[in-house]
């Protein structure tokens, strides 16, 4: 996409060149069957959180980022009114919040100590390491009507505006990383406080003023992402530039935090760029343990759109996904990792193809270790073929495209912590209820558990006579948005205990054929209906069949 912000619009995926790669050996994998963990997994598998939306306020415009902070969440885009879950826009509780605000993770209640406002829309938010502020940073040039110009910091404690922090940058800041000391950050500037810059630059988290002693340079393209590896040696940097510091590194590489020079990046997620029309870009990282987990998004047929992941102390590949449709944000929890896109096609890990027309899937979440090999072939122009490959797991909830920048697209960004994820974007709907903007979801723990089998997918079966005493029926499995496993129990006539019972695994994408022989029907005519179950007792039943007999 010609910019991932406010430019970005969606594109179809056509095509497939194969090039040049390379398959990795001797890597270790958990046995994680594809698409079978959900909030109710079996042993040894990852459990995701549930998919029922959580009650959250709403924004009238987009998020395009968000940072957590023990309990709250700030969140940054183009926005100018925030109002409470449940309500239409216009409502006598909507306050304003231009382009920044914050929430309870745990209620989905405005913070309304933390009230800002950016006179130009923000790109990237994030927290210090020791949480005890927030960057923000975008094209805004005033934060409450003073002076900051693309970049500045809000003390979590008291919710105020750090007002000794106003570097002066010279254009938009879409990255940054911070420690107690330094702020890094990246865009696609050329100035910071009047001193020449290309593209990266640190200043001091005290006054903002320059740290001349780090100058490394995003040489061609801008950056898009920035991240602290473990010990806050090595800056991560993500982005469309084909070159770092003079040499090439294409799309992600790492820095000395020290004094900017290059340091170890040993896998090649991104493919080189073909051409305007071609090529793969960094979206978002984040660091968890001592892996950085990577978003891409790609141009053209088939270039990267996926995930990738890799040690942060090296850039060792662990996994890389080739699933298809732009990637935007990812966050990893517990042994999950949660990313927003526009998936449509992931036959990478065996799981959801392309459909004609496509169909999109905005919510992933996938395992953090590797889990087999990928199975399809490479993307175009890609570096590697059969490389590890996490297993997707079993979560999907819908998210309903949103008309806000007219780019077709949902969810730009995730967050959350060890119970909560949430998500932010453009959408108006969440499961097909009004939630615009801004949700969460909760581990099965904290959450209401009520997304159960989806009732438009459960039609009436089909009954046929086999003989006197003997009817047989079929239907199709139905699929759940957060669990995998169904019971389907076969209910005769008007009766309501169950004659059998039928256990079957099933996805959106592979919904089997099912059937029960009721072999002791009394004589006489009879109808059949379907009772299907989740592991939560959430129960759906179809309408009834034809009368057999």
């Amino acid at each position: 996409m010609k910019a991932l912000l406010r430019q970005r619009r969606a594109s179809t995926r056509a095509g497939l060149a194969a090039a040049a790669v390379v398959a990795l050996g001797g890597a270790s994998f958990m046995p994680v069957a594809t698409a079978g963990a959900d909030t109710a997994p079996g042993v040894g598998t990852p459990a995701t959180v549930s998919a029922d939306p959580l009650p959250t306020w709403q924004v009238d415009g987009v998020v395009w980022s968000m940072a957590t902070v023990g309990n709250t969440v700030y969140a940054t885009g183009k926005f100018t009114k925030a109002r409470p879950p449940g309500t239409a826009p216009g409502n006598a509780k909507e306050v304003t919040r231009n382009n920044i605000l914050a929430f309870d993770l745990t209620t989905g209640n405005l913070v309304t100590s933390f009230a800002h406002s950016l006179d130009g829309q923000g790109l990237r938010i994030v927290a210090s390491p020791d949480g005890k502020r927030v960057y923000v940073g975008g094209e805004f040039t005033t934060v409450d009507g003073k002076a900051h110009n693309r970049l500045a910091a809000f003390d979590t404690a008291t919710g105020k505006l750090v007002d000794a922090f106003a570097p002066k940058v010279g254009n938009k800041v879409r990255a940054i990383a911070a420690t107690t000391s330094t702020v890094y950050f990246g865009g696609n500037f050329f100035n910071v406080n009047g001193k020449s810059r290309t593209r990266l630059a640190a200043v001091k988290a005290s006054n903002g003023a320059n740290v001349d002693t780090w100058r490394p340079t995003a040489d061609d393209n801008e950056v898009f992402a920035m991240a602290l590896a473990p010990g806050g040696t090595r800056v991560l940097i993500g982005g469309r530039f084909q070159k770092l510091n003079g040499a090439e590194h294409v799309g992600i590489g790492a820095v000395s935090a020290s004094n900017g020079a290059s340091a170890e990046w040993s896998s090649r997620p991104i493919p080189t760029k073909q051409d305007d029309e071609h090529y793969s870009y960094v979206t978002d990282l984040f660091v968890s343990g001592d892996t950085v987990f990577g978003s891409a998004d790609g141009e053209g047929g088939h270039w990267f759109d996926g995930r990738f992941a890799a040690k942060a102390a090296d850039g060792e590949l662990t996994w890389l996904d080739n699933c298809y449709g732009a990637t935007y944000g990812i966050f990893a929890q517990s042994q999950a990792v949660y990313s927003v896109s526009h998936a449509h096609a992931c036959e990478s890990l065996g799981a959801f193809p392309e459909t004609k027309p496509q169909t999109w899937h905005r919510t992933l979440a996938e395992t953090k270790v590797a889990t087999g090999r990928d199975q399809a072939p490479p993307g175009s122009n890609s570096n590697y073929s059969k490389q590890p490959i996490p297993s997707l797991l079993h979560w999907f909830p819908t998210l309903a495209v949103g008309t806000f920048t007219k780019q077709n697209q949902a969810a730009w960004a995730v967050t959350g912590n060890e119970t909560y994820v949430a998500i932010g974007g453009e959408f108006p709907k969440v499961n097909g209820k009004g939630q615009q903007g801004l949700v969460r979801f909760a581990v099965k723990a904290k959450a209401p558990n009520k997304t159960g089998p989806v009732k438009a997918d459960l039609a009436a079966p089909e009954a046929v006579k086999l003989s006197s005493t003997r009817n047989k029926v079929n239907w199709r499995a139905t699929w759940d948005m957060d669990n995998v496993a169904l019971t389907y129990e076969v209910l005769r006539d008007s009766g309501t205990v169950a004659i059998g019972t039928v256990k079957q695994n099933s996805t959106f994408w592979n919904r089997p054929n099912l059937s029960f022989t009721d072999a002791a029907a009394p004589k006489g005519k009879h109808t059949y209906k379907i009772r299907v179950k989740d592991p939560l007792g959430n129960t759906l039943t179809s309408a009834a069949s034809n009368s057999v007999g």
